[in-house]
């Protein structure tokens, strides 16, 4: 009996992965695209920190002011639910032609940006490395998603069948990969902001 346990669960996990990866595959070049428009609105950020200014520091503070004095746990699972929650936005709202997984980028990429150039200035560069050990599995989540999400957008008037699919596979594809990368990053920023104090 356990064996056959074990046997099914890999055939569970090969199957599901193995369709993940295919849709990866077939969904890269929205992905590549979505990297793109990262990459350029994070420079826009950290060079031209000048847009947004007020709203975006009293976004920060609000956030700083829902983990003070709290606990590891309490910290991990308040931005595990929030990253969670703006991901699968970011990628079932792609329905709307893709345009909200798009400004969803263009907000994140400045958003990061200019935080990056503000804690630089202050505290000089080196202190972008400690945004690594989190941002190596959110960074990818997030902008998994808006490719995801950039697809169904585009392939909207490619018939029933496809939106379908698209909907389908895009649910396994947070499923499989968005969840676990954005818990791992929920996990590791959360204990170093909770010890960090």
């Amino acid at each position: 009996m356990k064996k056959k346990r074990v046997k099914r669960k890999k055939g569970f996990f090969r199957r599901n992965y193995g369709q993940v990866f295919k849709f990866f595959l077939e969904s890269r070049w929205h992905m590549v695209f979505a990297l793109g428009i990262f990459c350029l609105t994070f420079l826009i950020g950290f060079i031209y920190p000048y847009f947004f200014r007020y709203e975006i520091l009293s976004f920060l503070e609000e956030m700083v002011w829902a983990i003070e004095g709290k606990s590891a746990g309490y910290i991990v699972s308040f931005l595990f639910f929030n990253n969670l929650k703006a991901s699968f936005f970011a990628m079932i709202l792609g329905v709307g032609l893709g345009i909200f997984p798009i400004i969803t980028l263009i907000a994140n990429g400045y958003l990061l940006g200019f935080v990056s150039r503000e804690v630089s200035t202050i505290e000089g560069i080196s202190i972008l490395w400690r945004l690594v050990p989190h941002g190596i599995f959110e960074l990818p989540a997030v902008i998994l998603s808006v490719g995801i999400g950039m697809r169904i957008g585009f392939q909207m008037f490619k018939g029933k069948e496809k939106i379908k699919k698209n909907l389908i596979e895009s649910l396994r594809f947070f499923v499989f990969v968005v969840f676990p990368l954005l818990l791992i990053a929920a996990i590791i920023e959360g204990v170093l902001i909770f010890i960090g104090g």
